[in-house]
């Protein structure tokens, strides 16, 4: 059994597993992640459960699967009305304090548990990305040619913003959360970084510029794989297009490690806090994030793929009953996080009260993988929804109208050698297929959310509207909004 302690969540946006010094990546400098793995134990299997801000933002409040909370996309956001951790916790007596990037509906009156909300940053203006709602896969995205421009030494509203998060995260563990509390607290410090754009303040943009930087694997054209989906949404998210050279690769990856290494920093500073308040020996740490970043492999960039950059999420737990410098491979989602505050904090017997699906990490540290499963879903963009389920050795991709995907994760880490239509994995697909379906229809839940897209759309006054409106390009922060 666990002992109670207050725990401190960090978590950043579109952060690529693989990039980071933990995780043996040959150029990224991310000493104070890599201290927080050292000092405990790294989930090397770990998954966002849907590769997209909005809905795995949702699932990480909740600790529900998105076809649970029914939050699809980014314009179809969690509203509270759902109890997430935070209400459950503040139920009980707890303080649950959020610092930064929400991410959800943000309409006035409604209540997401937390006793505070520093500098919330919720979708635009109450609506977000209405674009996301239509599902036309020839509906090319052109605001993708950003990436690329963007990619430049300097600072953005979001480093700025950052910036702000880290500074009010140590204000409030100094004056705050080392005060004496009746129960242990809960502290959530969302940042941006290293979400696009791709502006890294120069200290950091400089540390990778013209450095050989590892090339993304299967980046030329004749190497990228032709699976239905992935070639849609490549060529639908234009964010490859604009590329010309090798110089506007290395741009555009210096500015992605560039942020990485500057919410590094912020990291850092959040945790030097923590000491300096006294507060380690009482406080258990968590690092994830909403998602990855394909990061140019394949010819992808940003998220909405199940490839291990893109779906996969780095997954730290450090503290009390933590082992140190330990890693392990059982398959994990931010629904398991949503299980592991609650339990970190001694309300474990809430996971099962609210039928959560999830397990804490602090019982999975040294648990083999066994026979568990994680699960991910994505409801924008293509025709029809996939689904992936991600097994000790294997990861298999349910497309629904389409051809599956499967991975054999032991002899192929790498994802080069798709078996998702080998006749000698006919078995492996027929078994992970039924295991999917055990726990959902993949038909009705694809029909389920197309039905809630169709009424929202009509509610913004019909597809022709909506045609018309360009897509959002970047969620403004709080002291931005209306610039």
């Amino acid at each position: 059994m666990p002992s109670a302690k207050n725990l401190i969540v960090i978590m950043s946006d579109e952060h690529n597993p693989k990039v980071a010094g933990y995780a043996g990546h040959p150029v990224i400098s991310t000493p104070h992640l890599d201290r927080i793995a050292a000092s405990g134990t790294r989930f090397t299997s770990a998954y966002t459960p849907s590769p997209i801000c909005v809905p795995a933002r949702a699932s990480f409040i909740t600790g529900l699967p998105v076809h649970k909370h029914r939050a699809w996309d980014n314009a179809i956001a969690y509203d509270g009305r759902i109890p997430g951790w935070s209400h459950m916790l503040r139920d009980r007596g707890h303080r649950a304090v959020s610092i930064g990037k929400l991410h959800y509906r943000g309409h006035e009156g409604e209540d997401y548990g937390f006793t505070e909300s520093l500098l919330a940053m919720n979708i635009s203006n109450g609506v977000g990305d209405v674009t996301h709602l239509i599902r036309d896969p020839e509906d090319v995205r052109l605001t993708g040619a950003k990436l690329l421009e963007q990619a430049k030494a300097g600072e953005s509203d979001y480093t700025l913003y950052d910036r702000q998060i880290a500074a009010e995260a140590q204000v409030w563990l100094r004056e705050t959360g080392a005060k004496r509390h009746e129960k242990p607290w809960v502290l959530f410090v969302s940042m941006v970084s290293p979400h696009f754009p791709l502006t890294a303040p120069p200290e950091f943009f400089y540390r990778y510029r013209g450095q050989a930087l590892p090339r993304p694997k299967a980046y030329d054209l004749d190497a990228r794989p032709m699976h239905p989906y992935v070639a849609m949404y490549r060529r639908k998210s234009h964010y490859d297009a604009p590329f010309r050279t090798e110089d506007d690769l290395n741009r555009a990856l210096s500015g992605y490690f560039g942020l990485v290494s500057f919410m590094d920093e912020q990291v850092g500073k959040i945790m030097a806090a923590l000491d300096a308040a006294g507060l380690r020996e009482t406080t258990r740490a968590i690092y994830t994030s909403d998602h990855g970043d394909n990061l140019g492999s394949r010819g992808l960039w940003g998220k909405a793929t199940m490839y291990e950059e893109s779906a996969g999420i780095p997954m730290l737990l450090s503290g009390a009953d933590v082992p140190m410098g330990g890693v392990s491979r059982v398959p994990v989602t931010l629904c398991d996080v949503s299980a592991t505050i609650l339990d970190a904090v001694g309300e474990g017997d809430a996971v099962a009260r609210y039928g959560l699906p999830g397990e804490s990490l602090l019982r999975l540290t040294a648990a083999p993988a066994g026979d568990r499963a994680a699960l991910s879903e994505f409801h924008t963009y293509g025709p029809d929804a996939f689904y992936m389920l991600r097994t000790e050795r294997y990861k298999y991709v349910h497309y629904v109208g389409g051809p599956p995907q499967l991975f054999d994760l032991a002899l192929d880490p790498e994802e080069l050698n798709d078996l998702g239509t080998s006749n000698a994995a006919a078995d492996i697909r027929g078994t992970l297929e039924a295991r999917l379906r055990a726990l959902l229809d993949p038909e009705a839940v694809d029909r389920l959310a197309k039905a809630d897209q169709a009424a929202m759309i009509e509610q913004y006054g019909g597809e022709q509207v909506l045609r018309a409106k360009k897509p959002a390009a970047f969620t403004p922060p709080p002291a931005m909004a209306g610039h």
